[in-house]
């Protein structure tokens, strides 16, 4: 008999903008070769919300194939108690606590095979498919390609919720290959891009420096460690980059800011030879002169997606402080408040992240 119910309470998407909170849906099947979780706590990511409103990435449009699979649970930053274990399943035991990277890796695939399972071919992830539910409901299954970290007892749950983000912020900044002589600019001061800064910190390069329309996230930046912040709607930061490096321009431009502007603004702003890191995800296309790239600055431009190899890292730092997370966390929902979540999550009213306790 099993030790937990047969139906949970579950955010469920069947639909653009068609989410319901689902009060008896079917707990998940624990397989011979599956670990169920408790949820305990499932942070609100951008990529929810713009899930959510309908954006063609996730749903598809006439150039683009749908790659949500409904209905399914959203939610990726999610972790949890092991409450019931497969019978295959070595290594692991009831009641420890567990988090695992988004992506649920094939195992099989090219990707896969030669250690690079964030970018498996098929691409099965946490929250967007019916296959592999999310976070925003009170039991979670972990397939038996997971990739699981254990998380320590006496983490703060508003620490925890921050190593999924974290340690996507941490594979951007790697991406940028950052050495103490440059000057590096981040573009954008919400969760994710304050993850890249208090890492870059880490790195010891000679200016770092924040750029953000928010006063509240560009306060933050300077707490967390930047030289120096900037607003592009006040000041001309391009001018400005400029200026304090004789002319040349950054080293390295990361852009976190999810706006297209901010992709035009980092190719004016960055040196010949510099290095571009595009992290975010996009609600509309970006349109640039691609000569920038290649004839006028010969640029590297490389991107940044998911998490790969990150979360031991991020969980031992944020766990001894060395990661900066004071403040992230701003509020905490019970799953039946979800409209209110997801509106709050947008940061109309300053909050960084936004999230669910169970």
């Amino acid at each position: 008999m099993r030790s937990i119910p047969e139906t949970m309470k579950a955010l469920v998407a069947y639909g653009k903008g068609d989410y319901r909170l689902e009060l008896n849906y079917p707990t998940p099947q624990c397989g011979p070769d599956d670990i169920i979780i408790k949820t305990e706590g499932c942070g609100i990511c951008a990529g929810d919300l713009k899930c959510m409103h309908g954006a063609a990435m996730f749903w598809g449009d006439e150039v683009q194939p749908a790659w949500v699979e409904t209905p399914f649970i959203p939610g990726h930053e999610f972790l949890g108690h092991i409450v019931e274990i497969g019978e295959n399943v070595k290594g692991y035991s009831i009641g420890e606590r567990i988090i695992a990277d988004q992506i649920v890796p094939c195992g099989e695939c090219r990707f896969c095979k030669t250690g690079r399972y964030w970018m498996c071919q098929p691409h099965a992830t946490f929250g967007f498919q019916k296959g592999n539910n999310g976070g925003m409901a009170e039991y979670v299954r972990y397939p038996k390609t997971a990739v699981i970290s254990r998380v320590p007892e006496d983490m703060p749950l508003e620490q925890a919720l921050l190593i999924e983000p974290y340690s996507c912020s941490k594979h951007a900044v790697d991406r940028a290959q950052i050495h103490n002589e440059d000057v590096v600019v981040i573009s954008g001061a919400g969760t994710l891009g304050l993850g890249m800064l208090t890492y870059a910190r880490l790195q010891n390069p000679t200016k770092l420096i924040v750029l953000d329309l928010a006063e509240n996230r560009l306060e933050r930046a300077k707490a967390f460690g930047a030289d120096l912040v900037m607003n592009p709607a006040r000041e001309n930061v391009v001018a400005k980059i400029l200026e304090m490096t004789d002319g040349y321009g950054c080293d390295i431009y990361i852009e976190a800011s999810g706006h297209p502007s901010s992709v035009q603004q980092g190719l004016d702003m960055i040196r010949k030879l510099g290095r571009f890191v595009e992290f975010s995800v996009f609600s509309e296309p970006a349109t640039i002169d691609w000569s920038i790239i290649g004839d006028r600055k010969e640029l590297d431009i490389l991107g940044s997606h998911l998490s790969p190899y990150c979360y031991p890292f991020v969980i031992e730092n944020i766990h001894n402080g060395k990661l900066k997370t004071d403040g992230i966390v701003s509020k905490v929902f019970g799953l039946e408040d979800w409209k209110k979540a997801f509106e709050d999550a947008e940061g109309r009213d300053g909050d960084f992240k936004v999230a669910f306790q169970f």
